[in-house]
């Protein structure tokens, strides 16, 4: 017979917890017998039994946040903010190594002269606390947070199982990319060599670039303001400011970005171009970099191009399996148009991508001419516009046809003779993909027409058009169900009777998706497919409103019908839809 484990003699920290617990009625008697009877039960010898306060917060007696929260009080100190949604500086955090960090399970957030605001998981734990003092020669003030958060935040801060900072930052490569470089002597001899002085400012350009892909940022700005030099990511669509560098290395900061992106730091009049290449945890990025001299210095905005979500399936960018099922269809036919229309970042270009990704066989030859290319395709013959070089989309355009393309994508069609060479091309055999800028789908028509293209050429060469935009989708994490009110029901004229077979949800907001309640974007589309009647209404040079009154009599559905379907399912929020469709209320 196995005798049982003996049951482990609790720390003076949890008893002092479970009795704080008990006469603050945050914990009944027969809760921590019921733990008490768990631990004294455990009878595997290879294993030490688990201390009494990790089975009252596992078996849901007690909660952490609700320890750190008791422990808090009882002391008169603060709550730590959501360690999930703070920016620590670079200098900051190399006040502790991460060894000492780890060790005491702290967590430095932020220094105001001689007082440094510490996050600990144990308050009763004063030797850690003196310790950091001592070392640091500063007054330390200690916040409540729970031992989980602080692990994460090490983790996100320091970089897992490294030593320092340093470690973190040694997983990013840096080079330039010749595609859109223009480097001069001064860049060249700036390039050759960081010297120390140069260190703290390569660290906390680094740290800026790092911590946006840590957030799933799509881009990052830098802006000179005239009393600050401001930095800013846009996540999810929404621009969340963050803690700003000091004004002073503002000259610092753009000129270690412009090398980065192998671009003229001698140059400050005129708008630059350029790119840098990182890879980090062996996932490549491309970051492509854009500096516009203002008033008060040169403002940077690099675009964080993520090559894993052009290999995203349709129902990941936001089709729902009717819509996935006819534009699979569509793209697979062997010649037409196809125009994917809407505002500037509505991910019309992540949409197309999408598309050559499906298509994307051996047996087809395709040719993107875009400007600037920004995602690099295996397989897929991509052209830049050059126009300083008299290399335009039209020009592009004819060579390509002459290199017996399957298939062929322009980035946007801007002019009457880029339209015309690519209604030619899809008229002899060819599938023609690009975009158009327009606020629906069956407007893409009359705009083709308004530029000077014949009636008769775009309703035998187009195949369909699709409108779309980007609404946020609802944090998985945080998500709840929720009852939406009239009002808002009849904002997008649901009624009753779908009300009640709906999943409608919200998020609360944390630490997974900044506070907001939204993680991640998905597209609602507005699918105009061109058949006999249509075709005939284009030749007869029908206007937009007829067209669209008979797209859909035939089963079209507008963003707002088909953003309503994603409401009730519970992917994204009333809210959301409303704003982005704020036209479309028919």
């Amino acid at each position: 017979m196995i005798p049982s484990s003996p049951a482990p003699t609790p720390t003076a920290t949890d008893d002092y917890v479970i009795q704080l617990a008990l006469d603050r009625g945050l914990l009944a008697v027969g809760q921590l017998e019921a733990a008490r009877a768990i631990v004294a039960g455990h009878t595997d010898l290879a294993t030490p039994a688990p201390p009494l306060l990790e089975v009252l917060i596992g078996q849901g007696g007690l909660s952490a946040r609700g320890v750190a929260e008791l422990l808090a009080a009882e002391f008169g100190m603060q709550m730590a903010p959501d360690l999930g949604n703070i920016r620590v500086t670079g200098d900051t955090l190399e006040l502790v190594p991460r060894a000492v960090a780890a060790r005491y399970q702290l967590l430095p957030l932020s220094r105001n002269g001689q007082i440094l605001r510490v996050a600990i998981a144990d308050p009763l734990d004063t030797d850690g606390i003196d310790a950091l003092g001592y070392m640091l020669k500063l007054t330390i003030e200690p916040l409540a947070a729970t031992a989980a958060e602080i692990a994460s935040a090490i983790d996100r801060f320091y970089g897992k199982d490294a030593n320092s900072i340093d470690d973190l930052l040694s997983d990013l490569s840096v080079s330039g990319s010749d595609a859109t470089a223009v480097t001069t002597e001064a860049n060249a001899g700036a390039n050759a060599s960081d010297s120390d002085a140069d260190g703290p400012i390569i660290k906390l350009v680094h740290q800026i670039i790092l911590e946006a892909i840590q957030r799933r940022a799509s881009d990052i700005h830098l802006e000179p303001l005239e009393k600050r030099f401001r930095v800013r990511y846009r996540i999810d669509g929404v621009l969340l400011e963050v803690e700003n560098p000091p004004k002073r290395l503002q000259l610092s900061m753009v000129s270690r970005l412009k090398i980065m992106a192998n671009i003229s730091i001698a140059e400050k009049r005129i708008p630059q171009d350029g790119r840098i290449q990182i890879s980090m945890n062996g996932k490549q990025l491309d970051l492509r970099v854009s500096s516009l001299p203002t008033a008060h210095g040169e403002s940077i905005v690099m675009r964080i191009l993520d090559k894993e979500g052009l290999t995203l399936g349709l129902p990941e960018l936001g089709f729902l399996t009717d819509d996935a099922a006819t534009f699979e269809r569509l793209i697979s036919l062997p010649d037409g148009i196809l125009l994917v229309t809407g505002p500037t970042g509505s991910g019309k270009t992540t949409t197309l991508y999408g598309c050559l990704h499906f298509i994307n066989k051996p047996d087809r030859k395709i040719i993107t001419v875009e400007d600037p290319v920004e995602y690099q395709l295996n397989g897929i013959n991509q052209v830049p516009v050059r126009a300083d070089v008299g290399m335009t989309f039209a020009t592009a355009l004819r060579a390509m046809l002459r290199q017996a393309p399957n298939i062929v994508m322009i980035g946007e069609i801007r002019d009457l003779e880029t339209a015309e060479i690519a209604i030619n091309a899809s008229l002899t055999g060819h599938m023609v993909f690009s975009t158009l800028h327009t606020n629906d789908a069956p407007s893409a028509v009359t705009r083709l027409i308004d530029i000077g293209v014949k009636p008769f050429l775009v309703s035998t060469s187009l195949r369909a058009t699709m409108a779309q935009r980007l609404v946020r989708k609802i944090c998985a994490k945080c998500k709840r169900p929720v009852t939406p009110t009239p009002q808002e029901l009849r904002s997008l004229n649901i009624n009753p009777a779908q009300a009640v077979s709906a999943t409608f949800a919200k998020g609360d907001g944390c630490s997974e998706c900044n506070a907001t309640g939204y993680r991640g974007r998905m597209g609602i589309f507005e699918i105009f497919v061109v058949n006999e009647e249509i075709q005939r209404m284009i030749y007869d040079h029908v206007g937009a409103a007829k067209l669209r009154d008979k797209a859909r009599s035939l089963g079209m559905r507008t963003m707002r019908e088909d953003g309503t379907r994603k409401v009730t399912a519970g992917l994204t929020t009333i809210e959301e839809v409303v704003s982005i469709t704020v036209g479309d209320a028919s």
